[in-house]
């Protein structure tokens, strides 16, 4: 099978891999990075069937533009076509705020919707010939690991984790002859998961108690719906804003991809949901608690909430993901200062990150290649796979590719 990185193989982001036999031609993945100014993929070549496997814009933001094209099935589970539909308007919606050319339009996102096919775990596709069996990748509800079967079997696996979070159930390994395998943390590992948990619920609690209030910026997408789970039963008063509500209905409506619906719909109600400008006020004012989008702090309701506390040293912003460099994020993390719309502010409420990625780290990829069994491993969307070719090459021909290079399997 021959195949080719249109986007994502040598960093995180605008992630698309080609693949082609006999004259089929798949694409797995075909997303954008939502830097300033946006990054895209190379373009696609006309292509039978699109498989997504989950729904975070770098995996899932140019699919409209293939589809106004070339028109074909996209394969995906139904919690990651929803999810997806969600995310792909707000790409329009932030391109027209900051003034960025489009790369697709509202009738384009209309026709993704129709084009969707819904697949569950365990389900397999026939594609010319080829059997795609889709499995759990653990990252976020609905995330999926593709699995080829022909002359070899091939397993794609989008973002995966390997350990259990409270939203998701860890993914599994599935034996296979060539393992296409994500490297986000290459050469980084994770903290114990509970002991990090405990770790933010201390300090919370540490500064609530000492009457300040907690900023927790969140991915709208997965990380809104841990914290929720987390704090879940603390006796707080904690409210949610931005898109991550609508999210965790579309999970609800779909409990066979989350770990626990009950502890989900429980988490749900014990908080006070954001429904428009008094609400803000109100939680403003009354919230020990407010999460809220955007995870990376470059827009959103977080800016507003940031704002009233940036004068107050008792309150705190608990930053739970990863920052991308050029992020709002990532410069109050650097140089304890905030962009807000074009005015740079110190800000004097404490500011604390933390690990709760959705990734498996560095020794988690390891074992999980070697669980996996495969002849060949290839290593994508990351910007340090030589951390993990090195320790990897020791049980299997590891290969590197980058963007834009045909290579055969």
């Amino acid at each position: 099978m021959k195949f080719r990185f249109l986007g994502g193989a040598s960093k995180v982001g605008s992630l698309g891999l080609l693949a082609e036999e006999n004259g089929l031609r798949l694409l797995f993945d075909y997303g954008m990075t939502p830097t300033s100014p946006p990054e895209y993929p190379a373009p696609a070549p006309e292509i039978d069937m699109l498989f997504l496997t989950h729904s975070h814009v770098d995996h899932s933001g140019m699919i409209p533009w293939v589809v106004s094209r070339y028109a074909p099935d996209v394969i995906a589970t139904e919690t990651t076509a929803l999810v997806a539909e969600v995310l792909l308007e707000d790409i329009l919606k932030i391109s027209d705020y900051e003034g960025y050319a489009s790369q697709f339009y509202k009738r384009d996102i209309k026709e993704t919707k129709n084009s969707f096919r819904y697949v569950d775990f365990g389900d397999s596709v026939d594609a010319g010939g080829l059997e795609i069996s889709a499995h759990s990748a653990g990252h976020i509800p609905g995330a999926t690991m593709y699995e080829m079967s022909g002359k070899k079997r091939y397993l794609f696996t989008g973002d995966i984790n390997t350990i259990n979070t409270r939203l998701v159930w860890a993914a599994h390994p599935v034996k296979t002859d060539v393992l296409i395998m994500e490297s986000t943390y290459a050469g980084r590992e994770h903290p114990d998961r509970k002991e990090h948990e405990n770790e933010f619920l201390d300090d919370v609690e540490e500064i609530v108690s000492r009457g300040g209030k907690v900023i927790v910026p969140s991915f709208a997408v997965g990380r809104t719906q841990e914290m929720m789970l987390t704090l879940a039963g603390r006796g707080y008063e904690i409210w949610v804003d931005g898109m991550g509500k609508g999210i965790s209905y579309i999970y609800l409506d779909h409990p066979d991809y989350i770990r626990s619906a009950n502890k989900l719909k429980k988490a749900i109600k014990g908080v006070n949901m954001v429904r428009g400008k008094r609400d803000r006020e109100l939680a403003s004012k009354e919230a020990d608690v407010i999460i809220t989008t955007s995870g990376m702090m470059d827009g959103g309701p977080v800016l507003m909430y940031v704002d009233r506390i940036k004068h107050d040293p008792k309150s705190a912003v608990l930053i739970t993901g990863y920052q991308v460099e050029g992020t709002n994020g990532r410069r109050l993390i650097e140089t304890g200062e905030l962009d807000f719309y074009g005015v740079t502010e110190k800000i004097e409420a404490e500011v604390r990150q933390y690990d709760f990625s959705a990734h498996a780290g560095h020794s988690e990829l390891v074992e999980f290649a070697k669980a996996c069994g495969p002849e060949t491993v290839v290593l994508m969307h990351g910007d340090n796979r030589e951390a993990l070719a090195d320790e990897l090459s020791r049980d299997f021909e590891v290969y590197i590719p980058t963007e834009g290079e045909d290579f055969e399997l």
